[in-house]
């Protein structure tokens, strides 16, 4: 790997890292900023712990199925429908909290080069502008389409197990109420980022 490549990854990772979390505010901050994006923070955190955990019984139907499909010509007719089920939950679920930790998909090639100041600007507006009508948006329909599920009995039919569809689309709904709630601090961190030039709980170069 050459040096400017290994620079390139560590920089992605610093971006990554300084929203990783960190309950360390700057002393100026107005204490209900502070407290607010702590307590998001911590709650995201607590959320991303508790959603890990799907990943135990993924891993076990996809282990069952293989195993009873293999050693004993035996397919299970559930097996399908419960690992996109939870790998959707796990999905969703967990989006707020990826999105504290600073992990989803960014054109970062371009903001890397970004002074901190320019960096919050941009991230500030396009909370306002795009991300939270969109979120809105979308938890407005996903109400819809959970409420419909329910009141129609909606299964799935993609396999003869015909499993209900509206404990997934539940998840979605959840997950974009997560969502809404981790942009909040985002929101926060981004306007602190281009008031004074850093990121909360990070000193950077203004």
């Amino acid at each position: 790997m050459t040096n400017e490549s290994s620079k390139l990854d560590i920089s992605d990772e610093m971006i990554a890292e300084r929203r990783g979390g960190s309950e360390k505010m700057p002393e100026d901050m107005p204490s209900w900023m502070a407290n607010s994006i702590i307590k998001i923070d911590r709650f995201s955190k607590i959320i991303g712990n508790i959603v890990c955990w799907i990943l135990m019984p993924l891993i076990f139907a996809m282990t069952y199925e293989v195993l009873a499909r293999k050693l004993f010509l035996a397919p299970t007719i559930w097996a399908y429908d419960i690992s996109r089920f939870l790998y959707g939950a796990l999905f969703m679920l967990g989006a707020g909290y990826a999105l504290s930790r600073g992990v989803h998909i960014r054109a970062d090639f371009l903001y890397r080069n970004f002074k901190t100041k320019t960096q919050g600007l941009i991230d500030f507006w396009l909370y306002i502008l795009f991300y939270f009508p969109g979120l809105i948006v979308f938890l407005y329909m996903t109400i819809g389409f959970v409420e419909e599920s329910i009141r129609r009995g909606e299964r799935g039919m993609d396999t003869t197990w015909m499993p209900f569809m509206w404990p997934i689309k539940s998840c979605l709904l959840i997950g974009i109420i997560f969502l809404l709630i981790q942009g909040f601090s985002e929101l926060l961190k981004s306007y602190w980022a281009a008031k004074k030039g850093e990121w909360p709980g990070e000193k950077n170069k203004k």
